[in-house]
C-alpha cells in the first residue's frame, strides 16, 4: 500500500485483510455459508426466507433485498443488491465470451480468461497477486461454454476497495498477454490436458459432449486439445479479447455494502476502458440427435464409466421447472432418487448414479451416468435406461412429487445464503435475461409444478430412442460414436408403460439441480 494515510491506517487494513482471509477460509469449509457476525447473518437469512416464503413467514415485518438494475454509459448491464450488514462487496463481470466463441481454435476463450491476471496495466502477474493479497481481496477469472468471467471480493474500506477495483479494471481492459507468460500458461494447460487423458471420467464426459453436440460449438471442451492449444499464439488471445471483452457484451453483478451512487460509479469505472464493440451474436440453436449412438472407449480403469445424454434445455426454457423438478425425482435427488433405488438399492450395480440438466443459452445436455464393474456395465446401463423410459411414460407418483418439492424448496435458502452465492445468481439472471423475480418466485414456481406437467415435459423433451451412450473402461476394441447401435436393445427401445423406482440429479453447478 503506497498511499499516505493516518498513523495506524496501514495496520488497520492489514488486520481487515487477515480477518477477511480467515472468514473466507471458514466460508469455504462451511459450503459457502459466510460465518460472519451472527446477528447480521440472521437478519440476512431472515430476509432470504421472506424472499422465498413471502411476508406471511414473518408477519410481513421484513422486506427482501431488491435487485436494482441499470445500464452503464458504455452499454453494460448491471444488477445490484445492497447488503449493508457486511463491510464487503462482491463484483462479478461476465462476458458472452465462452468456449462457444472459440470457432476452429478450441481453448482460445479459456486461455484468454486465464491470461487476464497474468500481467495487466503495467503490473506483472506476481505484482497483481501481491497487491490483491495485501488488502485481503480475492480475484478470479475463468471461462465456461457460454461465458467468461472475472470476479473480485473486497472489503469496502476505501483503500482496500480502491486496490481491488483498480486491479479488476486493469485486468479487464489492459491485459498484457505477454509472450513469455503465455508460454508458461500454455505449458501448464498442456500438462493438464495430458493428465485429463488419464481420467476415465473426463474422457467419457468429453466424448459424450462430442456425441451430443456434433458440429455445434458446445461440442468442444473449453480447455481445448493439445493440438489446438499448441497452435495458439498470444496475438490470438489479444484479438479475442479485443473482439469479445466489450462493454455491450458484458453483464456486471454486484452485492455488498454500497449505496446506489457508489455502485453506479463502480460499474461505470469498470467498463469505461473496455474495448469498443458490440454484443456477440446469438449462439446457434442445438439440433436434435438424428439417431442413437454408442461409443466404447477402452481404458485401463478398475470400473467402466457409463454416460448417456442428449440435448436438454435452455436456461430460459419454458419447461425449466417441470424438467427441473422431474429430474430431481429421476436422478437429481441423490439417495432418494429413482435411479439410485433401481441401480444401487435393488440391484447393487453401482455405488452411485445420477441425472442432471445443464441449461445454457441454447439447449445444454441432459446427462445420466454411473460407474460399475466391467462385467456389469451393460446390465447397469440397461437398468438406467429402462428407469428413464418408465419415468417418461408414467411420470412421478404423488408421494415422489411431494417429497421432491419439499426438498427443493426447503434447501433453496441455503443456496443463496452468502453474498458470494447471490452475486453468481445475479450474473446468471443478467447474462441469460431471466426475469428479475427469478429468485423471488423460485420456490413458488417449484411448488406449482404438477405430476402431469412433469410427464408432459419429459414425454415432449426427452427422446429415449435417440440417446448418445459412451462407455469408458475395459479392454474391448474401440467402437466409434458413429457406429449404428440399432442392434443394441437398450438404445432406442420404446418406453415401458409399467412403473419402477428411480433417482435424481445434481446442483449448485450449471446443472439443473440447483436454482439456476
Amino acid at each position: 500500500m503506497a498511499t499516505c494515510a493516518k498513523p495506524g491506517a496501514r495496520m488497520r487494513i492489514r488486520m481487515d485483510a487477515t480477518t477477511a482471509t480467515v472468514l473466507q477460509s471458514k466460508r469455504t469449509q462451511a459450503m459457502n455459508l459466510e460465518p460472519i457476525n451472527p446477528a447480521p447473518r440472521r437478519r440476512w437469512a431472515a430476509a432470504i426466507l421472506i424472499l422465498l416464503l413471502g411476508p406471511a413467514a414473518a408477519g410481513g415485518a421484513l422486506a427482501a433485498p431488491p435487485i436494482q438494475t441499470w445500464e452503464t454509459p458504455s452499454g453494460a448491464r448491471v444488477l445490484f443488491v445492497a447488503a449493508p450488514d457486511l463491510p464487503m462487496v462482491d463484483v462479478r463481470v461476465v462476458f458472452d465470451a465462452g468456449s462457444a466463441r472459440d470457432g476452429e481454435r478450441p481453448g482460445l476463450a479459456s486461455l484468454t480468461a486465464a491470461m487476464l491476471d497474468e500481467g495487466a496495466g503495467g503490473f506483472s502477474a506476481d505484482a497483481i497477486a501481491e497487491r490483491v493479497e495485501a488488502v485481503g481481496a480475492q480475484l478470479s477469472t475463468g471461462a465456461e461454454r457460454d461465458m467468461a468471467f472475472a470476479s473480485v471480493r473486497s472489503l469496502t474500506e476505501s483503500a482496500a476497495l480502491e486496490v481491488a477495483v483498480d486491479t479488476l479494471t486493469r485486468i479487464l481492459a489492459e491485459p498484457s498477454f505477454d509472450a513469455a507468460e503465455f508460454e508458461r500458461v500454455r505449458q501448464n494447460r498442456l500438462v493438464s490436458l495430458r493428465l485429463a487423458e488419464q481420467n476415465p471420467g473426463t474422457v467419457g464426459q468429453r466424448a459424450l459432449y462430442r456425441a451430443v453436440f456434433g458440429e455445434h460449438p458446445y461440442a468442444s471442451d473449453p480447455s481445448g486439445t493439445a493440438e489446438s492449444v499448441s497452435a495458439l499464439t498470444a496475438a490470438d488471445l489479444a484479438a479475442f479479447h479485443q473482439h469479445f471483452y466489450t462493454a455491450p457484451n458484458a453483464t456486471i453483478a454486484m452485492v455488498g455494502a454500497l449505496e446506489r451512487p457508489a455502485a453506479e460509479a463502480l460499474a461505470t469505472r469498470i467498463t469505461a476502458a473496455l474495448p469498443p464493440g458490440t454484443a456477440a451474436p446469438p449462439v446457434p440453436p442445438v439440433p436434435d440427435l438424428p439417431a442413437p449412438s454408442l461409443e466404447r472407449i477402452p481404458f485401463p480403469s478398475s470400473q467402466t464409466h457409463v454416460y448417456v445424454g442428449q440435448p436438454g434445455m435452455r436456461r430460459d426454457d419454458p419447461d425449466y421447472f417441470p424438467l427441473y423438478v422431474g429430474n430431481h425425482i429421476l436422478g437429481g435427488g441423490g439417495l432418494v432418487s429413482l435411479l439410485m433405488a433401481e441401480v444401487r438399492e435393488k440391484r447393487g450395480l453401482s455405488y452411485s448414479t445420477y441425472s442432471y440438466f445443464v441449461p445454457m443459452a441454447e439447449r445444454g445436455p441432459l446427462l445420466l451416468g454411473l460407474q460399475t464393474r466391467h462385467s456389469q456395465a451393460d446390465a447397469a446401463r440397461a437398468v438406467m435406461l429402462e428407469t428413464l423410459q418408465r419415468f417418461i411414460a408414467a411420470g412421478p407418483s404423488a408421494a415422489e412429487l411431494e417429497a421432491a418439492i419439499q426438498n427443493l424448496t426447503g434447501s433453496f435458502p441455503l443456496r443463496i445464503a452468502s453474498n458470494a452465492s447471490i452475486v453468481q445468481y445475479l450474473a446468471m439472471i443478467g447474462f441469460y435475461g431471466l426475469p428479475l423475480d427469478h429468485l423471488d418466485r423460485f420456490t413458488e414456481r417449484v411448488a406449482a409444478v404438477t405430476a402431469e406437467q412433469i410427464r408432459d415435459a419429459f414425454q415432449r423433451r426427452v427422446q429415449p430412442q435417440r440417446l448418445a451412450v459412451v462407455l469408458v473402461g475395459g479392454d474391448d476394441e474401440p467402437t466409434p460414436a458413429s457406429a449404428a447401435p440399432a442392434a443394441d436393445p437398450d438404445i432406442g427401445s420404446s418406453a415401458s408403460p409399467s412403473r419402477g423406482s428411480s433417482s435424481g440429479g445434481a446442483a449448485g453447478t450449471p446443472a439443473v439441480s440447483g436454482a439456476g
